[in-house]
């Protein structure tokens, strides 16, 4: 490994635990440091990520169901994103970890996650009303 790829690595490993610390020990929706989001913001709507960060604080300080509340989609999301980083450090893919990676990430499966990510987007907004 080159000395550029270990120093690379050992930043963002120094960065990741540093947020992990951040979102773990402070609630975002306590502290004033978080950034709101600028849609809510700007419209009174909910976006798709709204509720993320408090999430995240509910996940970390193991909540599941705080985190299902603040946003459903985000930990629902957890189990495809952690089976796609395992996907991606697989190498190379062979046979049926190949078509299921074919089937879980291709063309139509963008298109059924974009899909499912408007749907709640909508949804979550009618039900606030």
């Amino acid at each position: 490994m080159k000395t550029k790829n270990i120093v690379f690595m050992g930043s963002v490993l120094v960065l990741l635990t540093g947020l992990i610390i951040v979102y773990k020990v402070f609630d975002p929706a306590a502290s004033g440091y978080f950034p709101k989001c600028p849609f809510l913001v700007l419209t009174g709507l909910k976006c798709p990520g709204c509720g993320s960060q408090r999430a995240i604080h509910h996940l970390l300080n193991f909540d599941l169901p705080g985190a299902a509340r603040q946003n459903a989609l985000l930990v629902a999301s957890i189990p495809y994103l952690v089976l796609g980083t395992v996907f991606n450090t697989i190498s190379p893919l062979r046979g049926r970890a190949l078509r299921w990676r074919n089937a879980l990430y291709g063309k139509k499966a963008i298109y059924i996650v974009l899909f499912i990510i408007i749907a709640f987007w909508v949804f979550r907004n009618l039900l606030a009303f």
